[in-house]
């Protein structure tokens, strides 16, 4: 984003401590005067503090990726994840539209595809409510990003590995045929800036990630790259023990990045593929938005989980009812 050379980059989130870190980091990686870091806190479901930033530091482009997204978690406090990762779409996809923000580009995630999670689920509705405002949205050119795992993101495996590692071991793995996309940050952040300049409106791009990688293998592979061995668990010999510790709730052993490969169109780019998807009417997105809330003021899960299932296509829910 810096080698872009925006004129500033208005950083926007409720955690203090990721908000410092990430300050410091793009302070660092910016030549002096070269481009204004403008740190702000705040909650995506907060519409008066966001028209407040957006009004303020005069922003033009919109990078959405404020969402609760390790699955177990968010299976565990379905609600929150709700009130985040959906309500905080839509009041922040509003926000972008009065403001008149010239491009908004939700971050999305291969678990939104054929969701076995509250997390993809949830998601997935947020691209659903994106679309749909984009039918409104005379100035706002709105598009979504889908990709699977980024190496080294606070969602990836690699840092939990590498401290497993340097514990003595185990390594946990939840299942030996568990596999998962991975693209590097830098390739990842600079292909969701390429897909929303491709952006017609609506537009859902799928990122190519290559061949799913089987987390075990990649296990094993950071034990000898750290100059040690996996322990034999026949023999006992090696370092490090590869755990198997089962499925948690909401994980799936793969993930897929899209539907259907009828449905995806080329673009400039060829890692960079829009995908044709079902979309919602508006008043299904009004009713669905209802009944979230709902769920969510009635501290009501099993609702939630219910709303997902009958407008999420392919959602199964593994935990249902759990308590919020």
């Amino acid at each position: 984003m810096i080698a872009c050379r925006p004129a500033k980059i208005v950083l926007f989130e409720q955690s203090e401590y990721n908000l410092y870190v990430a300050d410091l980091d793009l302070i660092k990686r910016t030549e002096v005067g070269s481009v204004e870091i403008c740190s702000r806190l705040g909650s995506v479901t907060d519409p008066v503090r966001l028209r407040q930033v957006i009004d303020a530091e005069k922003v033009e482009i919109i990078l959405h990726a404020a969402a609760y997204k390790h699955v177990p978690l968010v299976e565990g406090n379905e609600l929150e994840g709700a009130r985040n990762n959906i309500l905080g779409t839509k009041i922040l996809a509003d926000a972008a539209v009065a403001a008149g923000i010239e491009r908004f580009i939700l971050v999305s995630t291969d678990k939104a595809v054929r969701p076995t999670s509250v997390m993809g689920a949830t998601k997935r509705l947020a691209e659903l409510i994106v679309q749909d405002v984009q039918t409104r949205a005379a100035e706002t050119k709105f598009a979504m990003v889908r990709f699977g795992n980024v190496l080294g993101s606070s969602g990836s495996v690699l840092p939990l590995f590498q401290s497993q590692i340097e514990a003595g071991g185990p390594v946990t793995v939840t299942h030996p045929e568990m596999s998962r996309y991975f693209m590097a940050v830098s390739e990842a952040a600079r292909l969701v800036l390429l897909a929303g300049a491709y952006a017609e409106g609506g537009d859902v791009f799928v990122l190519d990630m290559g061949k799913p990688q089987k987390i075990i293998a990649l296990a094993r592979k950071l034990i000898h790259l750290s100059g040690r061995r996996v322990k034999d668990p026949v023999t006992g010999e090696g370092d490090i023990e590869i755990k198997i510790t089962g499925l948690r709730p909401g994980e799936k052993l793969y993930e897929e990045l899209f539907v259907d490969a009828d449905s995806l169109c080329k673009t400039p780019h060829p890692k960079i593929l829009r995908a044709e998807e079902a979309h919602l009417s508006e008043i299904q997105i009004a009713g669905m938005l209802r009944e979230v809330q709902a769920a969510i003021e009635g501290a009501d899960p099993e609702k939630l989980r219910k709303v997902a299932m009958e407008r999420v296509d392919g959602y199964t829910s593994t935990q249902m009812p759990l308590k919020a």
